[in-house]
């Protein structure tokens, strides 16, 4: 039987998981275009004089549970077989991948870690979620806790209906003071805009599951129960989750095992290559135009299906005849960049409160502190201990967002390496002596923003969704603020439309509808 060929523009998560999964059925053929020297996209891994480092931080949870046995597929769990306890759906969906998690390679495996994230405000620690704990009380004082009960019992009585920005969206969740304290200036370091310019969007894709008395009812439920982790956690918000699965060196090992298998299988893979065209004819994609980033060679893949999961605004670029207002949309969609910086420590100047001793056991913590540009600080060693290379120190990411060819995206390395250290330094989280070695790292479009034209992003998804062999997939894909797991699920919706011609791609925009449980990331 003739194979069809789809060509499939990026190798992160959407990309690889389609790849994965037409691997998988008999009749296609699969080219991945990939613009870096390393697959996995945002879930990459960087390895930096043998530390390792997460962007962003990838929590390895979903509610689905399809998704959390694809994972354990790829990687078991260190000390149990892959795949166990599965229903006959997975293992009939696994099934089609035999031999594919090797639990004897032990360092091929997922590990159980527990999570801690806080948020580091007046030099003191709070839950992430905030809860009304005693630390919490005592921290704030009685004059702002009564000011948050009080706004917070308001935004209950008389919510704000209805909702036209993401500041309308946090006060009749949280309250007004509440919403003052802990989200306005924080979304506004991480956006560039302040909230009441954020379509309330943002908010339903990543906390609309998360209030003050979700977070009260999931505190009680815990006082009753400890068990906190299974296969899918279909009641838990991940804001929540008290465990998750993490690849024992880092995200992109993950990924980087998926790579493998699916050029076993067949796949062509074809880093260090850019896509800059789409060729169509009779209203369908029938090839790709991509060119060798080392060579400058170009060639044109010719095709039967595209699975895009690069940046919207420029997949409606590479195509040809584009309606003008469409072209708008599309050239009106806004980013948000990413600078992290990887600092290897010898020692921290703060230890956990609760006697003043003890080393953090924090994922990440959320810095609110003001005067700083400062957002957030992975410690890595954290999410595993062998991220690191030398046990003896610390692994540290620093996160600052930034728009690119603004003042922080254009500073030298070395400019930006001495500010995060008096940064990090002034806010007592680390002494600038300490610092043992650090790098710089800048990662364009890491965040869909939910201004500038996204209001009218549906004229792009109805244009897109008339080209019958055209899907587009995962975070920058859809311009949606996915996690991993919605990024995956959007890929295997567009498979199964390739595998049932007669399914309605269109339905791809509502893999991550009803996002009830996301957190910033």
């Amino acid at each position: 039987m003739q194979q069809k060929h789809v060509v499939i523009l990026g190798a992160g998560p959407a990309g690889l998981t389609a790849a994965r999964e037409l691997c998988a059925t008999p009749g296609w053929h699969v080219t991945l275009v990939e613009l870096e020297s390393q697959v996995g996209g945002i879930s990459r891994t960087i390895v930096y004089q043998g530390n390792r480092m997460d962007i962003g931080g990838h929590r390895f949870f979903s509610k689905s549970d399809v998704v959390m046995r694809w994972w354990q597929a790829i990687l078991p769990l260190q000390g149990a077989p892959a795949c166990d306890e599965t229903g006959p759906q997975q293992r009939a969906h696994l099934a089609r991948w035999p031999g594919t998690a090797d639990p004897e390679r032990e360092e091929n495996v997922l590990l159980i870690r527990s999570r801690l994230s806080r948020i580091y405000y007046l030099g003191k620690f709070f839950d992430y979620p905030v809860s009304l704990c005693r630390a919490t009380l005592q921290n704030l004082g009685v004059t702002r806790v009564c000011k948050m009960g009080l706004g917070y019992l308001h935004a209950c009585l008389f919510p704000i209906r209805p909702e036209k920005n993401l500041e309308d969206f946090f006060i009749n969740r949280f309250g007004r003071e509440l919403y003052k304290t802990f989200f306005r200036d924080y979304t506004k370091k991480v956006w560039g805009v302040a909230c009441h310019n954020i379509a309330p969007d943002w908010g339903a894709q990543r906390v609309r599951g998360l209030s003050i008395v979700r977070v009260l009812s999931h505190a009680l439920r815990r006082l009753v129960s400890r068990k906190d982790v299974s296969l899918a956690q279909e009641k838990t918000e991940t804001s929540l989750i008290g465990q998750f699965f993490y690849p024992k060196f880092g995200p992109g090992q993950l990924w980087e095992r998926v790579a493998e298998l699916v050029t076993a299988s067949g796949a062509t893979l074809l880093l260090e290559h850019e896509a800059f065209g789409l060729a169509c004819e009779d209203g369908r994609v029938t090839g790709v135009r991509i060119r060798n980033r080392q060579t400058g060679e170009e060639q044109t893949l010719d095709c039967d299906a595209v699975i895009a999961s690069l940046p919207l605004r420029e997949l409606a670029a590479m195509l040809p005849g584009v309606p003008e207002a469409v072209r708008q949309v599309a050239e009106g969609l806004v980013y948000r960049d990413f600078i992290t910086v990887g600092l290897l420590v010898d020692k921290l100047q703060v230890n956990e409160q609760a006697g003043g001793h003890g080393p953090l056991r924090d994922n990440w913590l959320y810095i609110q502190e003001p005067g700083v540009a400062l957002g957030r600080v992975q410690f890595f060693h954290n999410w595993s201990p062998y991220l690191v290379a030398d046990s003896g120190n610390m692994w540290l990411g620093l996160e600052y967002f930034a728009n690119e060819g603004d003042a922080l995206w254009t500073m030298t390395d070395d400019a930006f390496l001495a500010m995060a250290i008096r940064e990090l330094d002034a806010i007592g989280i680390i002494a600038a002596e300490n610092v043992l070695d650090g790098t710089v790292l800048r990662i364009k479009k890491a965040y869909p923003a939910y201004f500038g034209s996204y209001k009218e992003i549906d004229v792009l998804q109805r244009y897109l969704d008339g080209i019958p062999n055209l899907y587009p997939v995962g975070r920058n894909g859809m311009h949606r603020y996915n996690n991993m797991d919605h990024s995956m699920l959007s890929a295997m919706y567009a498979v199964s439309c390739l595998n049932d011609p007669a399914r309605d791609k269109s339905g791809i925009w509502s893999v991550n509808a009803d996002d009830t449980y996301h957190e910033t990331k």
